[in-house]
């Protein structure tokens, strides 16, 4: 029998080729003084000029705030923060990648409830006053922060990734223009599109995933592994970015509803110490991740499988387990993601930093969700195997 499962998402989700044009509109529901929250990037390819057209139309005044990092830090944070108070703004826009609306939701919350980002890390967390209302627009197709409960900000004093996670971190509004991606590089549309996957993968195969989570996990799979790979090899293909922007969006309210497992988990450490992108850590992580697993997820690696393939339905479990297996590799050597050791991460600092990690990961509880739950030494171990992990050597010559 299917235990009571609470699904959360944003109230209003708007999609479509352009849809930012509705911002104006949006906003004038939500307050007269917007702060934004983006980084130089977004300025740069007019993106901010945009939103704030759009705010002007509409007689709202406007504060942006455009320091944040690849890595969104407390420092990020309490800098947006102070900026925003002094302009007494009454709601936020986060514009950019997950890195800027992260950032964005932990200043809507602060601003409101006090305290500082470390204060919002424990796992079960009372914020007493509703946040600034947030109107989040992504700009990569990815972190699915624009729909989830999730912020995640580096600590600077300790390296560490921490995780905030509460209802109230989940956007009023999100504008999903699959328009904005059209300039991602192809370095970026991989990073960013396998973090996607690995939010629907670890949402399906999660502990506690759900029958709403399952079939939003499932279809956002079979598009990334349909259209990825288009998206990265041209991103002006329209049809290609309007379906990765879909799958992103599905995957984010999976795994808010369902959580991440071993991937994330392990994958917030070696941004935080090493400055990896955590798409691209996620990635180099993947395949390890899902052998370990293997044994423990067969059905729910099979399911993909047959979703990907209809000719499979009369293999084993195991063997379609194996396939999918296969077709992530692949994904994954197309793309062009590296190793640990091939990204310039020095061997012998890795060794000296994966305990760390290891308790890190641990610590972030996302492990605990994986079908195998590993143990301290288990994760130092694959922390190890990941490092020289070459996609090549696990692909059979007939699967090309």
């Amino acid at each position: 029998m299917q235990e009571v499962s609470e699904f959360r998402m944003p109230k209003s989700v708007l999609y479509g080729r352009n849809s930012l044009e509705k911002l104006g509109e949006q906003s004038k529901k939500l307050g007269k003084r917007a702060f934004i929250v983006t980084d130089t990037i977004m300025e740069k390819l007019g993106y901010v000029e945009k939103c704030i057209q759009q705010l002007n139309k509409k007689s709202i005044t406007v504060s942006t705030y455009n320091k944040v990092d690849a890595e969104p830090t407390n420092i990020h944070v309490l800098e947006a923060l102070s900026l925003c108070k002094e302009e007494k703004c009454d709601f936020i826009i986060g514009i950019g990648g997950g890195s800027c609306i992260d950032a964005a939701k932990a200043v809507a919350v602060l601003y409101t409830n006090g305290g500082e980002v470390e204060d919002y890390v424990q796992k079960d967390i009372e914020i007493e006053n509703n946040p600034l209302p947030l109107i989040a627009i992504p700009t990569t197709s990815g972190t699915g922060s624009e729909v989830t409960s999730v912020a995640v900000i580096t600590n600077k004093k300790t390296d560490v990734k921490m995780m905030m996670k509460h209802p109230s971190f989940i956007p009023k509004v999100a504008i999903i223009d699959p328009v904005l991606t059209s300039s991602l590089p192809p370095q970026i549309t991989a990073a960013t599109g396998i973090d996607a996957l690995c939010h629907a993968i670890e949402a399906y195969i999660s502990k506690v995933s759900q029958p709403l989570t399952d079939v939003l996990a499932l279809s956002a799979i079979e598009s990334i592994m349909k259209y990825l790979r288009i998206a990265y090899e041209d991103g002006c293909n329209m049809e290609a970015r309007e379906a990765m922007m879909i799958a992103s969006l599905q995957a984010g309210i999976a795994f808010s509803n369902a959580s991440v497992t071993l991937v994330h988990g392990m994958s917030r450490p070696v941004g935080a110490l090493f400055h990896v992108p955590h798409g691209i850590s996620n990635a180099i992580l993947l395949p390890t991740v899902l052998e370990f697993t293997k044994t423990s997820a067969m059905k729910r690696l099979a399911k993909i499988g047959r979703s990907l393939n209809k000719d499979l339905y009369s293999n084993s479990d195991e063997e379609v387990a194996d396939y999918t297996l296969g077709e992530i590799k692949k994904l994954c050597f197309d793309l062009r993601i590296p190793n640990l050791k091939e990204y310039g991460i020095n061997e012998i600092e890795f060794e000296n930093a994966i305990s760390k990690m290891a308790s890190d990961a641990i610590e972030s509880g996302s492990p605990a969700n994986n079908p195998r739950v590993p143990s301290y030494d288990e994760i130092k171990e694959l922390y190890r195997e990941c490092f020289n992990y070459k996609y090549k050597e696990f692909i059979k010559k007939s699967d090309y």
